[in-house]
């Protein structure tokens, strides 16, 4: 959408997600990877900077912008969301947690819509996203609040009121992480954010709910502990 030109903002972003990962990997010597990655991330940031140099005066700010712009929306949200089954008392990896997290967001990507297809009337943001509403919001929110009480009884890895408190993180940022990437894309002219998945649009179409809401999961999670 944003037509990067350059390979290291695809470097950046796998070297600060693997620089971001690495200390849960077992059985590596994480202390020597951990100072390579962080000095080949550090080379790639300066070189990134020191490229524009060669850029033309009016693109310096749209080419740097671009890049650091999809490193903080994509690569770390997604650094976040890995940490993520690891956040409990501890500290193991717990897959239920993850899973439970995707099962929330489908449950308010799936009713927001459905109920905004048959009882919505009053627009969300409509300059935006026209085919959003308030009736759909609220729906959405009300089944995954529902759905949380659910998962509190088959998945033991936390309360149910953590739960609650993730179905309502849902139930907001998702919303909003949906809103901005339709404003990304109107911003762009585009339909889709590509053709990577025939009939879905693009990778980002897909994860554009959990990329906002993840980061506010993990803080939240990590605020607990």
């Amino acid at each position: 959408m944003i037509d990067l030109k350059s390979v290291f903002p695809h470097l950046i972003g796998i070297l600060l997600f693997v620089f971001g990962n690495i200390l849960n990997v077992e059985d590596i010597p994480s202390k020597i990877i951990f100072e390579y990655v962080g000095l080949a991330l550090f080379l790639s940031i300066f070189i990134t900077f020191a490229s524009i140099l060669f850029a033309k005066k009016e693109e310096v700010i749209s080419h740097l912008g671009k890049i650091f712009l999809s490193i903080i929306y994509i690569v770390v949200p997604f650094t976040m969301m890995v940490q993520i089954p690891f956040l409990n008392s501890s500290f193991n990896y717990i897959n239920t947690t993850i899973l439970g997290v995707f099962i929330l967001i489908w449950t308010n990507d799936t009713f927001a819509f459905l109920i905004g297809k048959s009882f919505g009337k009053h627009k969300l943001l409509e300059r935006i996203s026209p085919n959003k509403t308030i009736e759909g919001f609220i729906g959405g929110m009300i089944f995954t609040f529902i759905v949380s009480f659910i998962i509190a009884n088959q998945f033991i890895g936390m309360s149910k009121t953590q739960w609650i408190v993730i179905a309502g993180i849902v139930s907001i940022f998702g919303v909003l992480g949906d809103l901005i990437e339709s404003m990304f894309k109107r911003q762009a002219g585009v339909k889709d954010s590509s053709n990577f998945i025939p009939g879905h649009g693009g990778f980002l179409d897909r994860f554009d709910s959990v990329i906002f809401a993840a980061p506010f999961i993990f803080i939240y999670l990590q605020f607990i502990q």
